[in-house]
C-alpha cells in the first residue's frame, strides 16, 4: 500500500530543521530525523512526493549502516518506533519506517564525496582541466570511465537553493584541520570500497556518493543517509557502456526529465506528470531489493 509524507507536522516535538527530504526534531537527549517523500533536483524540491521513497531511504541507510559499522561509528540509536520517547507516541503511525532516533553530533562543514568513475561535475572538471577538485587524472578517459582509483573530492555544505561548490583537500583541511581532514577521507575511501564491492556483487556500480561525518565529543561519527539513491549514483551493471550516459537506479531519471522540459533549475520545480512519478517510485524500489535482498517494509 502506497503512503505518502510531503511534509511532517508534530506540534508536541520541537522541530529543529526542515532538509531538502528529511525533517529534524529536538528530542532533547536525541533528535528524531525523519525521511519524507519529497524529493529535489538540481537543489530545487519538487512540488510532488514520491510515494514511499522517505521508507525506502530509511531502510537501505539502515541495511549500510549495520554492514559498515566494523569501519566506522555512526548516530543511529534506534529505528524501532515502539523504543521512542513517550512524546513521539501520537505521531508513531507516521513515523513508521521512515524515522530514526539519532545521537546529536556537531555536522562537520563539508560532504565527504567519493568517485569510483568520472561522471557529472568530475566529467565536466575533467574535460575543462584535466583534473578533478585539484586531482590529476589520466588523458584520454571517456564520460563513465571507471577510475583507477576512487577519489576523495569534498564539497562545501551549502544551505538549500544554493549549489554546494566542490573543493580541494587542502581547502577541505583549512575547513576542518589537517588531521580531521585526513581521517575523514581516509574512512570515506574505505566506506566506498567496501560499500562498492557489496554493490556491485548484486549489480549495482555505485559511481559517486557523499557521505556526512558528525562529531559527538571526540568521537567521529557517520551521519545522515548512506549509499542511498538521494546521495549516491547508482547504475545497472548489465547496462554499465562507458563513453556517454548511464541508465540509473537513482534520480537522474528525474534529472533528466526535468533537463527534456528545459527546467531552469531554479525554484519553484514544475508538477510531475503521474508516470514520471510512479517510475521514479520503480527505481528506487529496486536498488533497494537488489541491493539488500529485502522488499520495502510497509
Amino acid at each position: 500500500m502506497e503512503s505518502t509524507v510531503f511534509e511532517t507536522d508534530f506540534p508536541d516535538l520541537t522541530l529543529m530543521k526542515k532538509g531538502k527530504v528529511r525533517d529534524m526534531y529536538d528530542l532533547g537527549e536525541a533528535l528524531l530525523m525523519v525521511a519524507t517523500d519529497r524529493i529535489s533536483a538540481f537543489d530545487v524540491v519538487m512540488p510532488d512526493p514520491i510515494p514511499d521513497k522517505g521508507k525506502i531511504l530509511t531502510q537501505i541507510s539502515l541495511f549500510w549502516f549495520k554492514t559498515l559499522s566494523p569501519i566506522v561509528d555512526n548516530h543511529l540509536i534506534t529505528a524501532d518506533v515502539t523504543a521512542y520517547p513517550e512524546a513521539c507516541r501520537p505521531y508513531a503511525k507516521t513515523l513508521q519506517g521512515r524515522s530514526m532516533l539519532v545521537k546529536k553530533t556537531t555536522p562537520l562543514p563539508i560532504e565527504c564525496v567519493v568517485r569510483g568513475f568520472i561522471t557529472g561535475s568530475g566529467w565536466k572538471a575533467y574535460q575543462e582541466t584535466g583534473s578533478v577538485c585539484g586531482i590529476r587524472l589520466p588523458e584520454g578517459l571517456k564520460e563513465s570511465d571507471r577510475l583507477p582509483e576512487p577519489l576523495f573530492t569534498p564539497s562545501t555544505k551549502e544551505e538549500i537553493g544554493r549549489h554546494d561548490i566542490n573543493i580541494d583537500f587542502q581547502e577541505a583541511a583549512r575547513r576542518i584541520g589537517d588531521s580531521l581532514a585526513e581521517r575523514v577521507r581516509d574512512i570515506s575511501l574505505q566506506l566506498y570500497r567496501t560499500g562498492a564491492a557489496l554493490a556491485e556483487e548484486r549489480g549495482i556500480l555505485i559511481a559517486d556518493t557523499k557521505f556526512e561525518f558528525g562529531l559527538s565529543g571526540d568521537r567521529l561519527l557517520l551521519i545522515d543517509e548512506v549509499l542511498t539513491p538521494d546521495s549516491s549514483r547508482f547504475w545497472p551493471k548489465a547496462a554499465y557502456r562507458p563513453g556517454g550516459p548511464q541508465k540509473s537506479f537513482d534520480k537522474q531519471y528525474l534529472r533528466d526529465y526535468l533537463t527534456s522540459i528545459r527546467f531552469n533549475k531554479k525554484p519553484p520545480g514544475p508538477s510531475l506528470p503521474p508516470e514520471v512519478i510512479e517510475n521514479t517510485r520503480a527505481k528506487y524500489i529496486e536498488a533497494l531489493e537488489q541491493l539488500t535482498g529485502e522488499p520495502l517494509d510497509t
